[in-house]
């Protein structure tokens, strides 16, 4: 079957939900059984996203092939709950750098080198070849930012081409404003961007409308009037109680069959994918339990910097029946305070990653309230190394010990620059990054309890590591190294006896879905669960 496309756009603002409304068309896809993968579009002229800074653009999303990837591959890849790879995203940074190497290689030679065709055609091959590699019934593209946006315009005028050849449907995202003093849904806003997009050569077969509150019937009629698109085709998209209802949310209204008939698509849903999905939603909703999460961290004014850990933690919740609160504390927040006055109410600590000296004293005060005091705790990348030198400093007497991160000249290098990032010249994609495997050398550990296997794989993204020079002298003092790399004996979790406590290097909150929470995450919450119920059945 040829591929069909879905291309979903935003027409207003960024940062409403273009993401979910992709995630949400693809699970519906996968559960009426279609091959379907997502490519994402950035127009920025960042190669990827690996340098940029969370409080800008959010979670850094690595994948297994080591690729640095928007926030929402996360999304999709929980949605779909599969991996994905580097190809899938496309940059401005990338189409610009791969048509200057065609040009100087002399792949243009004659011709004066243009964004119509030579850009656009660049585009169009790089998604037909994924197409045809991976075999898809329908491909579903989102489009980041504004359909305005300057830096996005080469990329819509190729979609208009491609709809040309292909079947291509747009998917548009529009947001509603309501005033107060009148309590009307205002359309005006969409009214004039949908004439902005006809301008462009693009008509939307969907409108996808983000609203405070339930879509008014008199605003869909509204709506359709202006817009000449059908009622039934335009979709309340209100705040949902959790992201996992949206898909059901759309379905309710219609959209999965509406969706198969303008794809020519004749399929029938997956009553067994459907039912789990229900039950997760079920899952979430109505726990028997709940505990209190304190997730210490250097971006938290921003949640969307640790959108994955708090999905490993509804993962992990929703396996255990059991609600998952999380309170976000700024890590510098700590410093200088009681910190017993913040955290004496959580059931479980995390530490999540981060980069920079700024926060890091108010972290490892969270680390040690957490070790004293027997709450349970899980540190993650930073958060592992964090909980080293904690234990370095208060339990084997070394008071100086720091990671080079912080302090190139400190005296205890209990964390330093790995080998392999030494010298170099570029941080882009230069991190030890990706899936690499680790192997349990401790059989009586956390470690092997989560992973129930002698070797396990996560996806990593740091340039420091534990120095093995501190490892014999931290182990007397009773700290655990219960796994290591099998080529370079890399430490990739370390433990504290006598309480739950574990960090890892590497990052296994990328890797969670709701049907298979990551494991370190599901051992800490279930930990958390018994702390606060003392030791009742957690399962």
């Amino acid at each position: 079957m040829r591929t069909k496309f879905v291309v979903v756009t935003g027409s207003l603002m960024s940062g409403m939900g273009k993401g979910l409304i992709t995630s949400s068309i693809l699970k519906i896809l996968d559960m009426y059984g279609y091959n379907v993968l997502p490519v994402k579009f950035d127009g920025y002229l960042n190669y990827d996203c690996g340098t940029m800074n969370p409080y800008r653009h959010g979670e850094v999303f690595v994948l297994d092939d080591k690729s640095e990837v928007d926030m929402d591959f996360g999304m999709y890849e929980r949605f779909l709950e599969k991996p994905l790879f580097g190809d899938l995203s496309i940059t401005g940074g990338k189409l610009f750098s791969g048509i200057i190497k065609k040009e100087r290689k002399g792949e243009y030679l004659g011709e004066d080198v243009q964004i119509i065709p030579h850009l656009t055609n660049e585009i169009i091959s790089r998604i037909k070849g994924i197409a045809e590699k991976n075999d898809l019934d329908v491909m579903v593209i989102e489009v980041g930012g504004t359909l305005g946006d300057i830096e996005n315009s080469y990329f819509v005028e190729a979609m208009r081409q491609l709809m040309l050849k292909e079947k291509v449907i747009f998917a548009s995202l529009t947001y509603l404003p309501m005033l107060d003093v009148v309590g009307e849904q205002k359309t005006k806003p969409t009214q004039i961007a949908y004439r902005a997009m006809m301008a462009l050569g693009i008509k939307p077969t969907f409108l996808f409308c983000r609203t405070e509150g339930e879509l008014q019937k008199k605003t869909k009629s509204k709506l359709s009037l202006f817009t000449s698109i059908d009622e039934s085709y335009i979709f309340d998209d209100s705040t949902q109680s959790h992201l996992y209802t949206i898909p059901l949310h759309f379905m309710e209204q219609g959209f999965d069959k509406i969706l198969l008939d303008e794809l020519g698509l004749h399929g029938k849903i997956s009553q067994k994918k459907l039912e789990k999905l229900k039950a997760l939603n079920e899952a979430i909703l109505h726990p028997s339990k709940e505990v209190n999460i304190g997730v210490v961290g250097k971006y938290v004014e921003l949640r969307d910097a640790y959108a994955s850990v708090k999905e490993a933690l509804v993962h992990s919740g929703a396996k255990l029946d059991s609600r998952v609160n999380i309170r976000w504390i700024e890590s510098e927040s700590l410093e200088g305070s009681n910190d017993g006055m913040y955290l004496s109410d959580l059931d479980g600590i995390i530490v999540p990653g981060g980069f920079g000296k700024r926060g890091i004293e108010g972290m490892i005060k969270a680390i040690t309230y957490a070790r004293e005091s027997g709450t349970p705790y899980l540190g993650l990348c930073l958060g592992m190394q964090l909980m080293s030198i904690e234990y370095a400093r208060n339990v084997c007497g070394m008071k100086e010990a720091n990671s080079t991160e912080f302090d190139p000249k400190v005296q205890h290098k209990v964390i330093y620059t790995l080998p392999s990032q030494r010298r170099r010249e570029y941080k882009g994609a230069t991190m030890r990054l990706g899936d690499w495997s680790g192997i349990i050398i401790e059989k009586d550990s956390i470690a092997h309890k989560a992973y129930k296997s002698d070797i396990f794989h996560e996806r990593h993204r740091h340039r420091y590591e534990f120095n093995n020079k501190y490892m014999e002298r931290m182990m007397e003092k009773g700290f655990v190294i219960s796994s290591v790399t099998p080529e370079d004996k890399l430490v990739e979790t370390v433990e504290w006896s006598g309480s739950f406590g574990i960090g890892t290097q590497a990052h296994p909150e990328l890797k969670s879905t709701p049907s298979k929470p990551a494991p370190l995450f599901l051992e800490f919450v279930r930990a958390s669960i018994e702390k606060k119920y003392k030791g009742k059945n957690s399962d």
